[in-house]
């Protein structure tokens, strides 16, 4: 069984979900285990397991942020993410397992079969720290 490369698509994977979401900042707190979803492995969605650290500035929003720390390290170990970026691992609450069921519906059926690891293309990381999405990217920045 050979394995399949990480892949990405030029244009972004539409998201018809995170942008909308309304999640404040008191939905998390510090210590709590959670996920970027990111994209589909394997007929599953995937992302970047965090613990969240501490409240932070999230400056491509101009909204309260949280910093996180990733336990992999990395090239970048710690970043500061918008509160709908992310969804509990720790604990299953209500919004997120809607908001987890409602990614799956949306992602799952379009890559059926294809097993490799695909990155739908809606996170960057700033020179700052901050990740961004791109529907909040600012200016092309």
């Amino acid at each position: 069984m050979s394995q399949h490369p990480r892949t990405s698509a030029f244009a972004p994977t539409p998201d018809p979900l995170t942008p909308d979401r309304d999640v404040t900042h008191q939905h998390f707190r510090a210590g709590e285990t959670v996920v970027v979803l990111k994209g589909v492995a394997g007929g599953e969605l995937w992302g970047d397991s965090m613990r969240v650290v501490a409240p932070s500035w999230h400056t491509p929003t101009d909204e309260d942020g949280w910093r996180l720390r990733d336990a992999t390290g990395g090239a970048q170990s710690y970043v500061t993410a918008h509160p709908r970026y992310l969804v509990h691992l720790s604990r299953r609450c209500p919004d997120c397992v809607i908001h987890l069921r409602a990614m799956e519906d949306a992602l799952l059926a379009r890559f059926a079969g294809r097993e490799e690891l695909i990155d739908c293309g809606w996170y960057t990381t700033t020179a700052l720290g901050h990740l961004v999405h791109i529907a909040d990217i600012r200016g092309g920045r």
